[in-house]
């Protein structure tokens, strides 16, 4: 039923489905259609009192910071929209070129190497339980020696992980609800999500689409992709992600040294996520570390998620150099360090070993082949879309296109493209008020899947 709430806003109670309007695509149509009409009811100034339909609630109040979450994450949300279009259109071939998850085979030199480790774990002699929470030092030192090489990277300043994601909330526990934070807009969608949960956001501002406590820098075609940082507020931390996802934009090392500059002249801590480093092809910074002074105020995240295809295996490492000091002088990677041996065991020893195998000259040089693969696609996809007169971003140092549609909504482009071409993109506005009239196009694909792709956008659109 509908009634007045104190708070002058309609309430509409129905059970759990009020706590969880972005349902999973794995769900029932009829759960994903009534998960639909809720979460548009959401939007409309309708809330929801789930206790009412229950048999019991404790007294338990829920996490204001929760409260503060805005609709649901981007990723469940286009997963419950491609399961009503498949509702829709059972017999459509659905392309998702959306959520960027590899698709091409882990090369049999690393998964050998997971094997071999799994199978002596059935051994007396091969058996190993705990491992070092921050990691085999024997991978940590291979990290340092591939991708930190001349920069002053040790191994015990690096923590090995079970991805970039994790070690993002991780940061996120470990600088707290006092800090401010800024971020690039548009961004990967967790800087936000994170700084909401921890409490550092403030109140969401349905005019603008922000939060009033986040600074968010604009990151557009206009600017090329970086902020104006003179006009730039300063702030405790400042997320920062090159290649970005979504735009696909590699920072140049003069912008790269620009935002180092500003951080120390801000005492600022920058948050680096270097995830898909390993698709730069020209000479820009792979590293925050090739830039002059970034130890003293940087910590670098990454992964092997998209490099090595290990979105499904998880391994991913942080950096955090020692020279890296709060303002009472401690190192931030003490603090780091407990906690890591606090909230996490350690990643598995077999994904380990597979990382280790990643790193090994001839496993690296197998990754080479399938990045430049997703490589290729990028270019059949940036040259579709160009040859429909549009703009388009990205593609060259980075397996994500980012095309602009001027003067559009980005959510009914990506509408648009769906009920079309059966095609699934992202759209722009996932990542920030700055990503309207966009939408991101992924390169994480099979290639016939990615020629079928833009034959139907040449034809539809």
């Amino acid at each position: 039923m509908l009634h007045d709430s104190s708070e002058g806003n309609q309430s509409f109670h129905y059970g759990f489905l009020s706590q969880q309007p972005l349902a999973s695509a794995t769900l029932g149509i009829e759960t994903v259609k009534l998960a639909l009409l809720f979460h548009y009811l959401k939007q409309i100034g309708i809330s929801f009192n789930a206790c009412t339909s229950v048999r019991h609630c404790t007294e338990v109040p829920r996490n204001v910071n929760m409260e503060s979450l805005q609709s649901g994450y981007l990723f469940p949300e286009i997963s419950m929209r491609e399961s009503e279009h498949i509702r829709k259109h059972p017999d459509a071939r659905l392309i998702r070129l959306g959520i960027g998850d590899t698709t091409q085979p882990i090369p049999d030199i690393i998964t050998s190497a997971m094997a071999e480790h799994a199978f002596a774990l059935s051994t007396v002699k091969g058996y190993k339980g705990y491992g070092a929470e921050q990691g085999n030092m024997a991978l940590r030192t291979a990290i340092a020696d591939r991708f930190y090489k001349d920069m002053g990277i040790e191994g015990d300043e690096i923590f090995i992980s079970d991805g970039a994601q994790s070690d993002i909330s991780r940061l996120q526990m470990l600088l707290g609800s006092n800090v401010t934070v800024a971020v690039q807009d548009p961004s990967f969608p967790a800087y936000i999500d994170t700084s909401v949960i921890v409490g550092q956001a403030g109140k969401f501002l349905k005019e603008t689409g922000k939060y009033r406590n986040i600074v968010y820098m604009n990151c557009r075609p206009e600017n090329n992709f970086f902020p104006d940082l003179s006009t730039t507020s300063r702030t405790d931390i400042i997320f920062f992600c090159s290649p970005n996802n979504p735009t696909g934009h590699a920072a140049t090392w003069h912008q790269l040294k620009k935002l180092v500059e500003f951080a120390k002249a801000n005492g600022s801590i920058v948050v680096y996520d270097s995830a898909y480093a390993a698709y730069i092809t020209d000479p820009r910074p792979r590293s925050i570390y090739e830039i002059p002074g970034a130890r003293e105020v940087a910590i670098e995240i990454s992964s092997f998620s998209k490099f090595a295809g290990f979105t499904g295996v998880r391994l991913g490492w942080t950096v955090v150099p020692e020279e890296l000091r709060y303002s009472n002088g401690y190192p931030v990677v003490k603090d780091f360090n407990r906690i890591v041996c606090t909230c996490f065991n350690g990643a598995s020893n077999i994904v380990q070993a597979g990382g280790l195998a990643c790193l090994s000259p001839d496993g690296f040089q197998a990754l080479r082949t399938v990045i430049d693969y997703y490589k290729e696609n990028a270019k059949i996809i940036v040259d579709a879309f160009q040859s429909l007169g549009l703009k388009v971003y990205g593609g060259k140092n980075a397996p994500y296109v980012w095309v602009q549609f001027p003067g559009s909504s980005s959510w009914d482009v990506f509408a648009e493209i769906l009920e079309k071409t059966h095609i699934l993109t992202i759209p722009g506005s996932g990542f920030g008020p700055g990503g309207n009239e966009h939408i991101r196009v992924s390169a994480f694909g099979h290639r016939e899947c990615i020629s079928e792709a833009c034959r139907r956008l040449k034809k539809f659109l």
